[in-house]
C-alpha cells in the first residue's frame, strides 16, 4: 500500500475546524480507495504558539516539513497580532522556504451555487489563476527610515528576476496546454510600472515562443478585473504577479458564491519537496467556535493535494462527492443555508459512501 506523510498545520481561527474535517474526509477517501493511506502529523504552529513562545513556528520548522510528502494548511491571522508577523512568520516562511513558487487557484461555480453575477454569466466561470508565489511585490525587500519623525518613510521594492518570471510563465503555459481551450491570459501593468512589469512582459513573451499552439493575450490588471465580471467566458488560464493574482483570485472566489469554497495549492514541482495546500478563506475570527465554517474549500483543497500526490482517481471521487453536496445541500450560512460544518462534512462522507 502506498503511504503518504501529511503535515497538517491548522493554524489560526477556523483553520483547525476545517482541517479536522478535511483530514476526516481524506482518510475516508483513502479507505474507500484501498490503495493508499495517509499518515498525518499535526503541528500547533500559529498565533497561539506565538503568544506563548514568541514564534509562529520553530526555527527549524521549514526543515521539519521537508520530511513530508505534502502540507495541509488551514489559515493564518489573528486580530490581536499584526498581520505582517503572522503571515511572514508562518505561511510565507513556508512558501518561500520551500520555494513553492506557483500558487494555483481553480475557480468555477460549483453545482447548486449562486454567485453575485447573473446566472448565465456565473455559469461561464471555469478558470485557473496561476500566481507567482515567491517574489514580485511580496519579496519582502524594503524597510523603514526616519521612524517616528514627520518624514518617516516606508519602502517596499517589487523584485522580478528572469528565472522567477520565466518559471511561473512556463508553469502556466504547461497548465494551459493541459486544458481543453489551451488559452492563457498574461496579466500585467506595464503601462504604469515601466521597469518591473515591462520586464515581466518581455520574459513572458520569450517563454511563450516555446508554446506556438497556445492562444495567448495580455491584459492590464484593471481591465482584467472588469473582464472577470463582464465576460467570464473570455478567460481560461491566467498568470499574474504575486500581488495582482492575490487580488484577482479573491475576486474570482467571491464571484463563485463564497470565499469559503475556494481552494489553492502552493506548488514546488521539484521532486522531494512538499507542496502546500490550503483553503483561501482566511482565519474568519468572527465565526470561530460557532461550528458554521464552510469546509468545502478545505475538501476541494484536499482533492488538489490527492491529485498532486498522484492519486487522481481518489481526487475525482472526492470532487464528485463535493459537487453532489453543493448541489443538494446542506449548506453553511455563507452559502445561504443554516447547516453546521459537521452537517456538511457528514453529507460529503455519505456521498463518498454512496
Amino acid at each position: 500500500m502506498r503511504k503518504y506523510k501529511i503535515a497538517a498545520v491548522p493554524g489560526d481561527g477556523i483553520g483547525p475546524e476545517v482541517i479536522e474535517a478535511g483530514v476526516e474526509v481524506l482518510n475516508a477517501v483513502a479507505g474507500l480507495d484501498g490503495g493508499f493511506a495517509l499518515e498525518t502529523a499535526t503541528f500547533d504552529w500559529g498565533s497561539d504558539r506565538y503568544r506563548k513562545v514568541g514564534r509562529m513556528m520553530p526555527e527549524d520548522g521549514v526543515d521539519t516539513l521537508r520530511g513530508f510528502d505534502a502540507i495541509y494548511f488551514g489559515a493564518v491571522g489573528d486580530p490581536k497580532i499584526p498581520d505582517h508577523i503572522t503571515l511572514w512568520e508562518l505561511r510565507l516562511a513556508i512558501c518561500q522556504g520551500l520555494d513553492q513558487y506557483a500558487n494555483v487557484r481553480p475557480t468555477r461555480l460549483m453545482p447548486g451555487m449562486t454567485g453575485p453575477l447573473r446566472p448565465e454569466l456565473g455559469a461561464r466561470i471555469d478558470w485557473v489563476i496561476v500566481r507567482e508565489n515567491s517574489e514580485g511585490e511580496y519579496a519582502g525587500v524594503g524597510g523603514r527610515a526616519h521612524v517616528g519623525l514627520p518624514l518617516e518613510t516606508g519602502i517596499d521594492v517589487s523584485v522580478f528576476t528572469r528565472e522567477g518570471v520565466a518559471r511561473i510563465c512556463r508553469f502556466a503555459c504547461e497548465l494551459a496546454m493541459s486544458r481543453p481551450r489551451k488559452r492563457l491570459t498574461v496579466v500585467t501593468k506595464s503601462n504604469a510600472q515601466r521597469h518591473g512589469m515591462v520586464f515581466w512582459d518581455k520574459v513572458c513573451r520569450e517563454v511563450l515562443a516555446d508554446f506556438p499552439d497556445l492562444d495567448v493575450d495580455f491584459k492590464l490588471v484593471d481591465a482584467m478585473a472588469a473582464l472577470m465580471v463582464t465576460r467570464p467566458e473570455a478567460i481560461d488560464t491566467v498568470v499574474a504577479t504575486n500581488l495582482h493574482a492575490d487580488i484577482l483570485s479573491d475576486l474570482a472566489s467571491a464571484l463563485t458564491g463564497s470565499l469559503g469554497n475556494g481552494a489553492t495549492a502552493n506548488i514546488n514541482p521539484a521532486e522531494g519537496v512538499p507542496s502546500m495546500f490550503e483553503p483561501i478563506h482566511g482565519s474568519a475570527f468572527d465565526i470561530v467556535g460557532k461550528g458554521i465554517a464552510n469546509p468545502i474549500g478545505a475538501f476541494w483543497t484536499g482533492a488538489m493535494m490527492l491529485e498532486d500526490l498522484g492519486e487522481s482517481d481518489a481526487a475525482a471521487r472526492l470532487m464528485t462527492a463535493i459537487e453532489k453536496v453543493t448541489e443538494t445541500g446542506p449548506r453553511t450560512p455563507d452559502l445561504g443555508g443554516q447547516a453546521a460544518s459537521a452537517d456538511v462534512t457528514k453529507a460529503v462522507l455519505d456521498a463518498l459512501g454512496g
